[in-house]
């Protein structure tokens, strides 16, 4: 009995010296700011990726419409696939006048998004495309909690929401939030972080 009490009494004071050793910030959220707040020309999936993709680029002349650089490449990728959109863009693309850019794709499934990868790119700026439940968004934004580790010392991140826009609509359904708590994340097909550079 003893023993068991004893056991009983190191176990409490274990956990709460995790208790202590651990702190969990409030909620926070975290957006991209100043996106071009665009509307595809219809509800069709490729309407959709253009205006997403002039979205994430925010600059004509590189997408995505006559003469721009990716207008081509767009054009002959699958909408309805981030690992077929990510293989057509990358690489090396000249703008109307000739000058060359370099388009970076980095395609993530849902098991390799990190959430301190994530967290950065939007601090950077960067926002990203989703595509869940066969449908493309793009990702302005995340809710996340900060865990601080006393005792190693570390931060660890949790996301719990995406924030998204769905551009086929002007209306109150443009704004869409993925929860990672409450939805089906075998539905997320992945991100995709698309980024361009002059010669």
């Amino acid at each position: 009995m003893f023993l068991l009490k004893a056991s009983g009494v190191a176990s409490c004071l274990a956990l709460s010296y995790l208790a202590s050793a651990q702190v969990a910030y409030p909620e926070q959220e975290l957006r991209v700011n100043d996106l071009p707040v665009l509307t595809a020309r219809s509800t069709h999936s490729s309407d959709a990726l253009a205006t997403s993709l002039e979205i994430i680029f925010n600059n004509k002349e590189v997408c995505c419409g006559k003469n721009s650089a990716l207008e081509d490449s767009l054009q002959s990728a699958d909408p309805k696939s981030l690992k077929d959109i990510a293989a057509r863009l990358q690489g090396r693309h000249l703008l109307s006048d000739g000058r060359p850019i370099t388009v970076t794709a980095e395609y993530l499934t849902p098991d390799q998004v990190n959430a301190g990868h994530l967290i950065t790119m939007m601090r950077d700026q960067h926002p990203a495309l989703m595509m869940w439940n066969s449908r493309l968004y793009v990702v302005c934004g995340v809710t996340y909690v900060e865990t601080l580790d006393n005792s190693e010392p570390s931060i660890a991140y949790a996301v719990h929401k995406f924030l998204l826009q769905d551009v086929r609509f002007s209306d109150a359904r443009r704004s869409v939030s993925f929860d990672r708590l409450t939805e089906d994340l075998s539905k997320v097909q992945g991100l995709l972080f698309l980024q361009s550079a002059g010669p």
